[in-house]
């Protein structure tokens, strides 16, 4: 289940759905933690969008109107990966990340390429019955309650009849209600029958690497059937009010809505964003069997065309899924696809390398910046780490050296050079004495890294 947050705490306003923002203002978002690689970021929204404007149209064209697929062409660690999470983040689509290097051709050991649309349903079953459950919470929260206290006190034998006796158990179970709301009541414990979940859980069944998800949730498919033998517990009042309201939740949530609910989602809103492409091109002029890259190219071209999947909840048509390709590159090229994959990839981005001046916007100025990373940790030890606008000007120019002089990383080798820099401080830090304060400049950067910039072998600091 989904928990809300606290009544006294400030919630932002909840994002509308992800097709329903202009593309503006899907660009806007990306922007908030993306750095840069505005072709890729537009190129998105206006897919995205696109797909609100295909449920506008009228409903004689609607199912003529295929999603443009996109693939996003770059080096490592320019943000390719970073706008599939931020998308998955936005609310409303159900969304799925899959590596195909996971998959196989069908016939072989490992996943096949239709386990990403089963993934897909998973996703989408968890995303709707979350928002079914925060609807219901509040009735569930209060059946909970009054569940608790029903075994907190138990209704006493008696005329019922009596209005002394009901008025006095009224009044008892009223300050009970008061005591078990401000927490006085945590530390007691009660005795509960816990009945299993009466409803399949996609994130228990799906299938570990190398097994397809039918396979493995057969067992689980079984247990479905069978019935349900409560079990009693003894447990302290907290935990006995998750437990009952995960039971009220299950049983003021109809499945079988949910269940249709995310299919319809899945077919009409489903994003599905497949990293590492680049690693299944085929070499041309190979000869035998390639079940990791030619093969599972030919598996996945239906998919991506228009297909019809077979899942646990039933048939899924794959016509309008949004695909998002990605991949570096590096040792092949877009056109070492088959040439039908190519085509159901009509719309290509380039991603550009990342410039010194890009790591410094890097560490400073998006939402989860490694410089507001690291003072968060600090601050957790009571202490506040600064960086001069020196500090970050060096350690920018640091990595995008190491970049320039070795492998070429991207962003990830920030990782790294914070990592280094601060290590001995990380490490002294709960025994630091009374600093309440780290301040850093460009000067304590060359000191502490300037090993780094005078070694020829990069590598030996900096992986």
């Amino acid at each position: 289940m989904t928990t809300p947050p606290t009544p006294d705490a400030e919630l932002p306003p909840p994002l509308p759905w992800l097709e329903e923002l202009p593309p503006r203002q899907i660009v806007a978002e990306l922007d908030r933690y993306i750095v840069g690689q505005a072709a890729a970021k537009k190129a998105i929204a206006i897919a995205i969008r696109n797909r609100w404007r295909r449920g506008q149209a009228p409903e004689g064209i609607r199912n003529e109107i295929t999603p443009s697929n996109i693939i996003l062409i770059g080096p490592t660690g320019v943000g390719k990966t970073e706008i599939a999470r931020r998308l998955a983040r936005l609310a409303g689509a159900p969304f799925v990340k899959v590596e195909a290097t996971k998959f196989t051709e069908v016939g072989y050991v490992g996943r096949d390429v239709e386990a990403m649309i089963r993934d897909l349903v998973d996703a989408a079953i968890s995303l709707v019955r979350a928002e079914r459950e925060d609807e219901v919470f509040p009735q569930a929260e209060q059946r909970a309650i009054e569940r608790v206290l029903d075994l907190l006190l138990p209704a006493t034998d008696g005329d019922a009849e009596d209005k002394v006796l009901a008025a006095r158990q009224a009044a008892s179970r009223e300050k009970l209600k008061v005591m078990l709301l401000d927490g006085k009541l945590d530390d007691r414990e009660v005795e509960i029958e816990v009945i299993p979940p009466n409803y399949p859980n996609p994130d228990a069944m799906r299938a570990p690497d190398g097994m397809d998800a039918p396979e493995s949730s057969f067992a689980d498919w079984l247990m479905d059937m069978l019935p349900k033998k409560p079990k009693r517990r003894l447990v302290k009042v907290p935990d006995a009010r998750r437990i009952l309201e995960d039971e009220e939740l299950r049983a003021m949530v109809d499945m079988d809505d949910t269940v249709n609910e995310a299919l319809d989602r899945v077919e009409n809103h489903g994003i599905v964003f497949i990293d590492e492409i680049d690693k299944i091109a085929g070499e041309k002029g190979t000869s035998g069997p390639d079940v990791s890259r030619q093969g599972v190219q030919r598996d996945l071209l239906p998919i991506v065309e228009g297909s019809t999947v077979q899942t646990r909840y039933g048939h899924v048509r794959t016509d309008h899924i949004l695909f998002v390709a990605a991949g570096a590159f590096h040792m092949t090229k877009p056109s070492d696809l088959i040439p039908e994959l190519q085509g159901r990839f009509p719309i290509r981005v380039e991603l550009e390398p990342l410039t010194e001046k890009d790591f410094v916007r890097i560490l400073t100025e998006p939402e989860n910046a490694l410089t507001k990373q690291y003072a968060a940790l600090v601050a957790a030890e009571g202490c506040a780490l600064e960086f001069s606008a020196e500090a970050v000007a060096e350690m920018a120019r640091i990595a995008w050296q190491a970049n320039d002089r070795m492998e070429n990383i991207g962003a990830r080798r920030l990782h790294t050079v914070m990592s280094t820099l601060l290590e001995d401080i990380l490490f002294d830090l709960p025994d630091g004495g009374k600093t309440t304060v780290l301040k850093l400049d460009g000067a304590a950067v060359r000191e502490r890294l300037a090993s780094v910039v005078q070694d020829d072998d990069l590598r030996k600091y900096i992986l």
